[in-house]
């Protein structure tokens, strides 16, 4: 399932990363540390070597330890040589120690470095009594063997530029930039090929073994739920207690994942509208209909003449940055939506301030103009790797009517995705079978969540055959974490103990 940006090739992305603004901050500062194992000489010739490695961890950042894990690029052929992954960890310090939780917020592209570096905010002092907090950036995310295909300015222009062709010129304008993309990664990475989240699982499971557990405990939240679901196709025997937040659901078309995708942001605007209409500030019309249209003029005007900031920078608010800022806010119920309110009645008055903050937000790109990730260009590659989509440019560019009919303000920036990957020497996608593990598998789904809708949910819990369901009413995207008690202790019990409810939850 392709993660998006606002340009026409990628779809919102479906990470849990946006903990706060500190994860930025922390994104600078873990981005420095360096790489422990570049100096081992002998690397593993036997994939039992790599089972065998023991890991040089070292003290960094005060209360944390930092290491690298050493994987195969290629587990098909051990000779192409290694990897070097990045790890982190947050290690308790008690003996209830159960062992460790290894931790992905997601992407594909997302730093699980820097998400064990929130441990402390992600988890509850029971949790953290008797876990290490471990989070590894995944091949060629980060730290781990970047993908680097655009530098901080060609990535302006691409969020920036026209997301939704509206003209046989804009869309060969689209292919046009595609390829170049494609080229560009081509040219400057190696291995591309290697880069799926099926080696990343494999990857997984050498940390599993480096850090000393028999069983892999996990907690993935969004496209860190797909990591897990591959882990557990693989290595069924081996799962030990795994919380799988935002499913995605790896057996529906590329076609329905991203159509199901544009419906979801397209329901939680309406939710946000409701809500907006009880604010006595709110800028929207109080009629659903109305607000989404009114919504449309804003993505419309914009697209003529974008939004400057009160401060008359050089940068300004285009219909993609809108955009994205607008779905941005849909991640986040609590505080999101009281940004888009203040941004909506910005635009209402010529400026365009906090859709470019909302949009930064999601992004990742700092006051500087630079970026603390890779996120766009390994999100793109990865996704590649991991799903196929049979479509021909011209039937995705057909299947554009069906967005903006079935999800009229999102569905239109949403169509376009997978144009990448028709530009992209794909390998063969992982087929994903009924799978029953050693433990049972929790899985949670929001029912109000844009980027993951419950539906994926839903569909995961029936592939994992002894997984549990956690069904949470809400809003926003995943569900641990997010203040519901409900879900929490469920959680929170369930890691601790091992135990759950047999029969499905739900959370109010």
């Amino acid at each position: 399932m392709q993660t998006f940006s606002t340009n026409p090739f990628q779809f919102f992305r479906s990470s849990a990363g946006k903990v706060t603004a500190l994860a930025t901050v922390i994104g600078l500062l873990v981005l420095s540390f360096a790489s422990y194992a570049q100096s081992q000489p002998n690397y593993p010739k036997t994939l039992s070597g790599y089972y065998a490695q023991k890991l040089d961890w070292q003290s960094c950042y005060s209360n944390y330890q930092c290491t690298d894990l050493l994987v195969p690029i290629d587990y098909t052929n051990l000779k192409t040589g290694t990897f070097h992954i990045s790890v982190l960890k947050y290690s308790t310090t008690t003996k209830k120690k159960i062992g460790s939780l290894i931790v992905n917020p997601g992407g594909p592209g997302a730093s699980g470095v820097d998400y064990a570096y929130s441990a402390e905010y992600l988890f509850s002092p029971d949790i953290l009594d008797r876990y290490d907090i471990v989070g590894f950036d995944p091949r060629g995310v980060s730290r781990s063997e970047p993908i680097i295909c655009l530098n901080d300015k060609e990535l302006d222009v691409n969020y920036s530029s026209d997301s939704k062709p509206d003209n046989a010129k804009e869309f060969k304008d689209a292919l046009a930039e595609t390829k170049k993309f494609v080229a560009q990664c081509k040219k400057k990475n190696k291995h591309l090929s290697a880069y799926s989240t099926a080696n990343a699982a494999r990857d997984m499971d050498i940390l599993r073994q480096a850090v000393g557990d028999k069983q892999l405990n996990y907690m993935g939240k969004s496209y860190g739920t797909f990591l897990g679901t591959l882990y557990a196709q693989f290595f069924p025997d081996k799962v030990g207690r795994m919380v799988l937040d935002g499913a995605v659901d790896p057996t529906i078309s590329n076609y329905q994942q991203s159509l199901t995708q544009a419906v979801g942001f397209d329901q939680a605007f309406d939710s946000f509208a409701a809500y907006c209409a009880k604010k006595s500030d709110c800028p929207l019309p109080k009629d659903k209909s109305a607000a989404v249209e009114a919504m449309q003029t804003i993505f419309t005007q914009a697209s003529k003449n974008p939004l400057p900031t009160k401060k008359k920078s050089k940068r300004v608010a285009t219909e993609s940055l809108i955009v994205l800022g607008t779905a941005s806010a849909m991640y986040d119920s609590k505080s999101g939506w009281s940004q888009l309110r203040k941004a909506i009645t910005e635009a209402k008055n010529g400026y365009g301030d906090t859709f470019l903050k909302l949009a930064d937000q999601y992004t990742g790109r700092l006051p500087n103009g630079s970026y603390g990730n890779n996120e766009f260009d390994s999100g793109a590659i990865i996704d590649c790797l991991d799903f196929t989509d049979p479509r021909s440019v011209a039937q995705i560019k057909s299947d554009a009517h069906s967005f903006a009919q079935q999800a009229p303000l999102f569905g239109p920036y949403l169509a376009y995705s997978g144009l990448t990957c028709k530009y992209f020497d794909q390998t063969k996608a992982t087929k994903i079978v009924p799978t029953k593990t050693a433990n049972p598998i929790v899985i949670i789904g929001t029912t109000g969540d844009p980027a993951t809708p419950y539906a994926w949910a839903q569909g995961l819990h029936k592939i994992l055959t002894t997984s549990v369901l956690i069904s949470f009413s809400g809003e926003g995207h995943t569900g641990q974490g997010q203040g519901n008690a409900c879900v929490d202790k469920s959680v929170d019990r369930y890691l601790i103990s091992g135990m759950i409810r047999t029969l499905d939850n739900f959370c109010k």
